[in-house]
């Protein structure tokens, strides 16, 4: 298991990640499911290949734990997704500071150094995803979102569709910003377009 993999390399006992699958198999998550969190970790292997084990170990612990609560509540999910890890993370005999701050980071997104940066344009890497995937992307997010009015939700979407937007550079690190960023304001900006078509 990922987990056990990464908790080893930090020198830390295997077997303490308890119900990370079961709550990434939570019946309300449409998005921020397995495949999203086994996505984020392909992806963040990938930008750091050249970082040292252990950076890379803790990465993909905060990879696997950032989404691990999610009940759709902006800012408490990472708080308590942070201190789900840290507590799990305690178990195994690792200082799990180091990876809560990641999962903390993925709340407003804003990166302070360069692992940080991985983690967070890992998390992101969707937003560059081909049209139809990303439309899969688009429809999935709403779904977790269905309890909200839709004139409600096209003005919280729309405020974080123009928040990504407006970053310059949206993607953090070097590698990433060469993959992704042109397609990923492509996409962002085209469903942009759609909020303000009234059905």
């Amino acid at each position: 298991m990922l987990w056990d993999e990464a908790v080893r390399v930090l020198g830390g006992r295997p077997g303490t990640a308890g119900d990370l699958v079961d709550r990434y198999a939570e019946g309300h998550r449409r998005y921020h499911d397995a495949r999203h969190v086994l996505a984020v970790v392909r992806h963040v292997t990938d930008l750091a290949a050249h970082r040292a084990d252990q950076e890379r170990a803790v990465l993909v612990l905060a990879a696997l734990a950032h989404d691990v609560v999610y009940d759709g509540e902006p800012g408490e999910d990472e708080r308590r997704s942070a201190a789900w890890v840290g507590e799990r993370l305690a178990a195994a005999g690792v200082d799990g500071r180091r990876v809560a701050a990641l999962v903390l980071a993925t709340a407003d997104h804003r990166a302070a150094d360069e692992l940080t940066g991985l983690l967070l344009d890992a998390d992101l890497a969707v937003l560059a995803a081909e049209p139809d995937d990303y439309e899969r992307y688009r429809l999935a997010v709403r779904a977790e979102y269905a309890h909200v009015p839709e004139d409600a939700w096209r003005v919280g979407r729309g405020r974080v569709l123009r928040g990504l937007l407006e970053r310059d550079p949206l993607y953090v690190t070097p590698r990433a910003r060469d993959r992704w960023e042109s397609r990923a304001k492509a996409n962002l900006a085209a469903e942009l377009a759609t909020l303000s078509d009234r059905p």
